[in-house]
């Protein structure tokens, strides 16, 4: 129930954002249409087409948070928050386009230009555009990033890159009453270019988080102190995680317990695990995996001593854990995590593997590469 309200909560600030959102760059659209029609100002016109693309971008944004806080169902059990990201790809597309056509019309007016009338009336309402987008681009962006919303952290970016694009359009205007030098098209064509490189810097984020970004460090090391700080975990390694929305968080985490710890103990510390995670981070823990580390045997001890001291010795290699020892059957397991930043990763492993074999040939190994995935 708790999870509930705290989703619709944080529904209506996106809604609410958003609505302010869209009041605010109507008008703004209205005034720099009429000034750019009678100031025959093509950047200006071009700026409040801009301001009517970003009114739309906050209609998809409510759209998208209200379908994405719908419940759960048969056929999306871990419910419809990844439909964020489909809208935050959206509002970048609509970028891309309103930047691609306010170039064309640009181009056409470098090529056919006309002669910008300025009134001081007309530059004294974008002076005020200007004021009204950098309050409302810090507005949004600071609610979009309070509240985990990539749509309204995108919004605001992209009000707060219109109000220096409409600075830009005053200093032209300047420049012309000052010097006699058109530059209206020339600008309008900047505009463009950065509105186009905006929207695809936006893409490409949204792009990244559908398919799988790392976990954030400052998240990964809290989750990893809290789950090491339990006295029965000895380590916490291999932490993985999985986005189904900004607000809904699944992981997955392997623990070092000691070998003389029964089923019974290791459940009731995974319970506990998960309730504080879940608690103090709202992260889900869908699984607990257990490394048994030898507690009894002096010779398991210096044996996982010597190999650590081995294995980290190879280049690229961050970490080792998951060592266990069984005597009986001279057998060795243990995990590498290899840097993604080496050359040939699966090589790094076999170096490995005859490296330890070649010191101890009375032994069998098992050695796991493991990924770097999380701090």
């Amino acid at each position: 129930m708790a999870k509930t309200k705290q989703v619709s909560e944080r529904e209506k600030i996106v809604v609410r954002t958003s609505t302010i959102g869209i009041i605010a760059n109507i008008f703004l659209a209205v005034f720099k249409a009429m000034i750019g029609a009678l100031s025959n100002s093509i950047a200006i016109t071009l700026d409040a087409v801009n301001n009517l693309s970003d009114a739309l971008s906050s209609v998809i944004t409510i759209v998208g948070t209200k379908l994405a806080g719908k419940r759960p169902d048969k056929k999306h059990p871990m419910g419809h928050g990844r439909v964020e990201y489909l809208t935050a790809a959206i509002i970048s597309l609509i970028v891309l386009y309103a930047g691609a056509t306010s170039l064309i019309e640009s181009i056409k007016k470098i090529l056919h230009p006309e002669t910008p009338d300025y009134t001081t009336v007309s530059l004294v309402i974008v002076a005020v555009a200007v004021l009204v987008k950098i309050v409302l681009g810090r507005y949004v962006k600071g609610v979009g990033e309070k509240i985990n919303s990539e749509s309204l952290i995108d919004s605001g970016t992209d009000a707060t890159m219109d109000a220096v694009i409409s600075a830009s359009t005053l200093v032209a205007a300047g420049i012309y009453l000052g010097f006699g030098i058109k530059l209206e098209a020339v600008l309008g064509a900047i505009i463009s270019i950065v509105i186009i490189k905006s929207g695809i810097e936006m893409l490409s984020n949204t792009i990244s988080q559908i398919l799988g970004e790392r976990v954030d460090s400052a998240l990964a090391i809290k989750i990893k102190r809290m789950v090491s700080a339990f006295p029965e975990v000895h380590g916490a390694y291999d932490l993985v995680t999985h986005s189904y929305g900004p607000d809904m968080l699944l992981a997955s985490i392997h623990v070092e317990v000691d070998d003389t710890m029964n089923a019974a103990q290791i459940d009731e510390l995974e319970r506990r695990i998960a309730d504080k995670v879940y608690e103090e981070l709202n992260v889900v823990m869908t699984a607990i995996g257990i490394y048994s580390a030898n507690t009894s045997n002096d010779k398991a001890l210096k044996l996982k001593s010597e190999l650590t001291k081995l294995v980290m010795s190879f280049e690229y290699v961050i970490q080792m854990h998951g060592f266990y020892y069984n005597e009986e059957d001279h057998f060795v397991s243990f995990d590498a995590v290899v840097d993604f930043d080496a050359p040939d990763r699966n090589g790094v492993q076999e170096s490995i593997y005859e490296a330890v074999q070649a010191q101890y040939p009375e032994l069998n190994f098992v050695i796991k590469m493991d990924d770097d995935v999380s701090e």
